[in-house]
């Protein structure tokens, strides 16, 4: 073996090498690249713990010495033509089950037995040469510009002239072509591309690809063969165009895990017979980029073949941005942008304020009656229930209920999915003093309303019924459990924040399913609603569900959420519990009455109160916190791309504090 008895620094050593290798011999091109491509990998040795710095020296001895490029070329080239590349091509990378549970079910079983791989495969040649299952990690680290210079330094054959590398290509291409058509004709994708297409776009590409085929067999001329190779790349951004026309709609029809999908399948394919078509054509031209791509790809996928984690991710990510879309539409309500809305948000917070108290009220009425946990725990949620879906029935506003909807609602200004240019930091900013002024203007509305609103009703019960709602020790608990550091309220706080959240996931998820199963439509035409109710009042029910179901479901699971958890820590005596700030404060002013504003200690008062607003404002973040990340993950942000913005939101907030308070006057020009 040539490269065997190599040891030491391997690129310096080849660089002085007067050997050149055989573009045939299979096993020595595997060793020089396993070797050359552990120099870059980062070394505990000084000077080699930087991979891009690593890279930059092996370009700079790549162009220095010419028997080094050459060799390089060589061992790149006899992996090509002496390894079958269709599944590296056509699988590596992109689901291959049918289903999402098949696919699932697939990584689970090869994760606890991995298939065997073929050595004549070129998956092999990746896994032997990138061995590591953390190589990934130091590949990214390098950036794409140093690995289009690494490329095209090599000078990979892209125009392939060879016949077996080319036969392999255009077999990948056909494969691909195959399985793009036969999705196309599934009815999740078939029934919803758009009547401006007269014929089914992913069937017509594989005619294209076909004819394609002919020429490139027939060694037709230049001409007819880059005129046939552009209409084939034409094909395929149809394809593309009546994907995006099925995700854009998508917030007005729904969308379902298996049409998402398969959407993702599709998307994969075509991104890969634009590669190959890049490769096959004749106009002398590659970009280089999209196969940095597909070979950083190629290795993060052998990397993580079987992680459930990174399936799950990728498979969940449209589902997530449908649910994220629904709520991201919503949050704009919760946004004031004039002193107009900022006090019709304030007016609203206190309408919610009252039903809040009067719920909270209820809730201690129910306690005192004799039950066992669990119904105690069902009534305290049908209280809440109905006291969440009476305020957004009236349109009053409940602050610790914002959060999950104005996190997507930002989000939706970072989308990569929606724009292609880069995001003005600056108005992001502007959203996010909106948003905070917002959610102090709810948090006044409810909380101005519900300490001497919970006061005076339970002044009027005590009237009314000569009775109190709790006694003197029922009432210190009361205060007790507000307390930030006397009880465990601040972390039942967060535990709250992650109900408001999961219930804005529900809400979106059934408002997602209600579209995408078309309920409405299927109600307005079922046999026996048809003629059993009059179609007015059919129409009128299918409009409602189509209008609340979310938010029903959304309100109700979050009722249940908040009227079980203390029921929990009876059942299984652990520290579980909720803390909502509105319903904290209606128990403190309930509290207060019962004792009696004299008998408490100011100091204690006030600290409870301060307690009051810290389990509002952990309530807030870990909601707004959750929420926040779901919608960035789905619309496939990354907040590294943007580290000036906290730069750029704090001089904005230096020079503008009181926006973040409340609106201006008069708006400024960038609004």
């Amino acid at each position: 073996m040539l490269l065997k008895k190599m040891t030491g620094n391997f690129l310096e050593s080849a660089a002085t090498r007067v050997t050149v290798l055989d573009n045939r011999e299979s096993e020595d091109g595997l060793q020089f690249l396993i070797h050359f491509f552990n120099d870059i990998r980062p070394r505990a040795a000084k000077g080699s713990r930087d991979p891009e710095q690593n890279l930059q020296k092996a370009i700079r001895l790549l162009l220095q010495y010419p028997l080094l490029l050459t060799n390089l070329r060589h061992a790149l080239f006899s992996q090509l033509i002496n390894t079958d590349l269709t599944i590296a091509i056509t699988e590596s990378g992109i689901p291959v089950s049918r289903s999402f549970w098949q696919e699932f079910g697939n990584r689970l079983k090869h994760k606890i037995l991995p298939p065997l791989q073929d050595e004549d495969d070129f998956l092999y040649v990746v896994n032997r040469v990138f061995f590591r299952k953390d190589d990934i990690e130091w590949l990214e680290k390098i950036s794409r510009g140093n690995w289009i210079q690494f490329f095209e330094t090599a000078g990979l054959p892209f125009n392939v002239e060879n016949k077996e590398l080319q036969e392999q290509l255009l077999s990948s291409l056909k494969i691909l072509s195959f399985q793009v058509a036969q999705l196309g004709l599934e009815k999740e994708v078939a029934k919803y591309i758009p009547k401006d297409f007269s014929d089914n776009p992913f069937v017509q590409q594989n005619y294209k690809v076909h004819e394609a085929e002919e020429v490139l067999l027939n060694n037709a001329n230049v001409t007819n063969t880059a005129a046939i190779f552009t209409q084939v790349k034409q094909s395929i951004e149809v394809c593309e165009q009546a994907i995006d026309h099925i995700r854009e709609n998508l917030s007005l029809k729904g969308a379902s895990l298996t049409q998402t999908y398969i959407l993702l399948i599709l998307s994969s394919r075509l991104e890969r017979m634009h590669l190959l078509l890049d490769v096959l054509d004749t106009d002398h031209q590659f970009d280089t980029g999209k196969f940095v791509d597909l070979f950083l790809g190629l290795v993060r996928n052998e990397n993580r073949k079987n992680s459930i984690r990174d399936f799950l991710s990728s498979g969940l990510s449209y589902l997530a941005y449908r649910i994220a879309e629904h709520k991201g539409s919503k949050g704009g309500q919760y946004i004031t942008n004039t002193r107009l809305e900022y006090w019709t948000m304030i007016g609203s917070a206190m309408w919610g304020g009252v039903i809040i108290s009067f719920i909270a009220i209820f809730k201690n009425l129910l306690g005192k009656l004799p039950m066992a946990p669990f119904w105690q725990g069902f009534f305290y949620s049908v209280n809440y229930s109905f006291g969440f879906i009476l305020i957004d029935q009236t349109k009053s506003t409940l602050a610790t209920k914002q959060p999950a909807f104005t996190a997507s609602a930002v989000a939706g200004s970072l989308d990569s999915r929606k724009s292609t240019g880069a995001p003005n930091l600056y108005n992001l900013a502007i959203t996010v003093s909106k948003v905070s002024r917002s959610q102090i203007a709810s948090f006044f509305g409810n909380l101005i309303v519900v300490f001497p609103l919970s006061f005076l009703l339970a002044w009027g019960y005590n009237q009314l019924t000569g009775a109190r709602i709790a006694d003197e020790a029922g009432a210190y608990k009361m205060l007790q459990d507000q307390h930030p550091w006397k009880s465990l309220a601040l972390l039942y706080a967060c535990i709250t924040g992650c109900f408001l959240f999961l219930s804005g996931i529900i809400a979106g998820y059934v408002q997602n399913k209600i579209q995408y199963a078309r309920i409405p439509d299927r109600l307005k035409k079922h046999p026996t609603l048809k003629v059993s109710i009059l179609p007015a009042r059919l129409d009128k029910i299918a409009a409602f569900i189509d209008k609340n179901a979310g938010a029903i479901a959304g309100n109700v699971s979050l009722g249940f959420m908040l009227g079980m958890a203390g029921m929990i820590q009876k059942i299984f005596g652990i520290p579980f519990d909720i803390r909502h700030i509105t319903i904290s404060a209606a128990n403190t002013g309930i509290a207060v009455f019962e004792i009696g504003i004299k008998n408490i200690e100011p100091w204690y008062l006030v600290t409870v109160f301060f307690g009051v607003l810290g389990i509002g404002f952990l309530n807030f973040l870990v909601s707004f916190s959750l929420a926040f990340t779901v919608a960035v993950k789905s619309r496939g942000i990354h907040l590294r791309d943007y580290p000036e913005f906290m730069k750029i939101l704090w001089r904005y907030f230096k020079t503008n504090p009181m926006d973040f308070v409340r609106p201006r006057k008069r708006l400024l020009t960038e609004e």
